[in-house]
């Protein structure tokens, strides 16, 4: 009864596809994934890889939750220029940046970064977590993307019960300044979750960005 051309974990509850990638012949698929049940919980990443996008191989828990957070949605990149300073050799260091949701009643969202030397198999939490925090309860799932033009790393994440999205710059995915805001033109959409900025070349403009957001709206 499993899908043929659709990943799904060996046993557990999965969710948001993470950090889509490609690194030295394989695609990486990290993914919510709570691997202790097949109910929404203990939010943590999951890992497969594959040459050919339809045969996957699942590995072990790349970012599991701890007692601090939950690790909730977000994006990987591969720091090609080491912007980082992660990397301690001559291959690119993988490096996710997701959202850290405090494990208390009230919550409590901001974004966090880990990083991988060995092609994903293994993961470090940088020790200087979060990156970015607002303080706030609901502030979430970060889309990053180096931006050639301007030499730096662009995040976009949202506020959910704003609807609206955020926009910051980092030299070296640590330290991130806002760029600018962006709010839903439209009312009662529901909340807004994991965006992403995509850059599309159009016949009669040229290159053009397309912001897409999931709306939940129950």
């Amino acid at each position: 009864l499993r899908p043929q051309f659709h990943f799904s974990a060996h046993r557990h509850w999965i969710n948001d596809p993470n950090g889509l990638v490609w690194l030295e012949g394989e695609y990486h698929l990290f993914y919510q994934h709570n691997p202790f049940g097949d109910q929404w919980g203990h939010m943590s990443w999951g890992h497969a890889v594959s040459t050919d996008l339809v045969n996957w191989t699942e590995l072990e828990v790349a970012i599991p939750e701890d007692e601090r957070v939950s690790i909730y949605s977000g994006s990987v990149v591969v720091d090609h220029h080491n912007t980082s300073g992660f990397a301690t050799g001559p291959s690119p260091v993988l490096v996710a940046i997701y959202t850290g949701c405090l494990r208390r009643p009230e919550g409590g969202q901001a974004q966090e970064l880990a990083y991988s030397l060995d092609r994903g198999r293994t993961w470090v939490k940088y020790p200087d977590n979060p990156v970015l925090d607002l303080g706030l309860r609901d502030f979430r799932d970060p889309k990053v993307l180096w931006h050639e033009a301007t030499r730096q790393w662009v995040m976009v994440v949202v506020l959910p019960d704003e609807r609206k999205a955020l926009f910051y710059g980092s030299p070296n995915l640590r330290q991130w300044h806002l760029l600018s805001e962006f709010e839903a033109p439209l009312e009662g959409q529901g909340i807004w979750e994991c965006p992403d900025l995509i850059e599309l070349n159009v016949e009669a403009e040229g290159a053009v960005w397309m912001l897409k957001v999931d709306v939940l709206a129950g």
